[in-house]
């Protein structure tokens, strides 16, 4: 049985998410999974941008737009107008947590910055997304996923070395971001809880694509240079990656020498790698590997993926195929777990919706409503939460302001 919304972790916390395109939107959908009431504030006429990105579903949905933002309300507001500007803020007051990503100081020009917002709200938790350091020279730079992952170093440590630098296949940087952001508004509201004062949570894309770089960050440091690049290999175990049998890729990750020593015997029965000197510990094997994988290689590209899994896994391999997104999305273990729903839509009929990947009590958290159509919660927020009538509400529509 699904969980009941008054039990999901952030029921009753309300957020208002000024946000657009993905980090903020991810970040807002990550509150709105846990349960929070999410209210997306939209452009009357064009929406979000990336209701024009990608694949179209419906009239006003794509599956880019799709993707960050389940579980939310779509609120229109012509925030240019001194009338959406005054909505705005009215909603504001009636949220916990804010979500903007405007360009530097645009959100101030519209009467709805933290400063403005917290003098009547001391409580309010308002996160302010940005490219780079808001207190930096660069802080008017917009932000966009794909200079952060050159400027912080992440396309240089993707692809393999002979490659030029690599983008990763998704928007890492603002994914990340976005998750950032809601592990500190959840810090805030925690802490909110204790002190009944609200907090002004900054983040910037591209310190979140520094921190992505990880292990390889503090190697490229420790090391005085770039780390080599190894593509779908690993820096320091061998083997470990990615690897052809006769009919298919599949990735295997020998961990250990006792695994290896496992792998040579009972998976490609090559008794005499396993005793080999270059390769009897990691350490050899990595400094040996140009002598080692060719061998690795030939002796997989002769077997059927199906037999080696079967090998590995009765040897105690750690091990799996290399799927195509299609099959991996509609394969037998994403199908048990529950995670791609088919929600309602009001044109399309149907629409896929991935679901949520949190787990409480043994139970995933829900997709409660699907990604919503351009302006579908207008009349109903503003009028439940600010209590407009319809006549008021017919005007501001007439007027372009919803």
């Amino acid at each position: 049985m699904p969980l009941p919304n008054s039990s999901l972790p952030l029921a009753g916390v309300r957020v208002l998410d000024l946000s657009r395109i993905l980090a903020g939107p991810w970040c807002g959908m990550v509150l709105a999974d846990m349960g929070a009431e999410v209210i997306k504030v939209e452009h009357p006429g064009r929406g979000d941008d990336t209701r024009d990105w990608g694949l179209r579903v419906g009239k006003t949905e794509t599956a880019y737009f799709n993707s960050v933002n389940r579980n939310k309300r779509s609120v229109t507001l012509d925030l240019q107008t001194p009338e959406g500007q005054q909505l705005a803020r009215d909603l504001a007051k009636q949220c916990d947590v804010v979500i903007q990503n405007f360009k530097f100081g645009g959100i101030d020009k519209l009467g709805l910055g933290y400063e403005q917002l917290s003098k009547e709200q001391p409580g309010l938790i308002y996160c302010s997304i940005s490219g780079y350091d808001r207190t930096g020279p660069e802080a008017a730079r917009p932000g966009y996923d794909l200079v952060v992952q050159g400027e912080a170093g992440l396309m240089a440590l993707n692809g393999e070395a002979n490659q030029p630098p690599l983008k990763f296949g998704v928007a890492a940087v603002d994914l990340f971001t976005g998750m950032y952001s809601a592990q500190a508004i959840l810090a805030a509201l925690y802490q909110r809880e204790k002190t009944g004062k609200g907090r002004h949570v900054e983040m910037a894309l591209f310190d979140c694509g520094l921190m992505i770089t990880a292990y390889y960050g503090l190697e490229a440091l420790l090391m005085g240079e770039d780390p080599p690049r190894y593509g779908n290999s690993h820096p320091s175990i061998v083997p470990y990656g990615v690897f052809d049998a006769a009919d298919g890729p599949l990735v295997i990750t020998v961990g250990n020498n006792s695994q290896f020593a496992r792998f040579c015997t009972e998976v490609i029965e090559r008794p005499d790698l396993a005793a080999d000197e270059r390769f009897k510990t990691n350490i050899l094997r990595s400094a040996n590997r140009a002598a080692l994988l060719p061998e690795l290689h030939a002796e997989l590209a002769k077997r059927q993926r199906a037999d080696l899994l079967a090998k590995l896994t009765a040897a105690g391999i750690p091990c799996g195929e290399v799927l195509g997104l299609l099959e991996a999305l509609q394969s037998k273990r994403a199908t048990e777990a529950g995670l791609v729903t088919t929600q309602p839509h009001p044109v399309a009929g149907t629409v896929n919706v991935l679901a949520p990947p949190y787990r409480f009590d043994g139970e995933r958290l829900p997709v409660r409503s699907a990604p919503p159509t351009l302006g579908e919660g207008t009349h109903d927020v503003l009028q439940s939460l600010l209590g407009l009538s319809d006549e008021k509400l017919a005007a501001l529509k007439t007027s372009g302001v919803v």
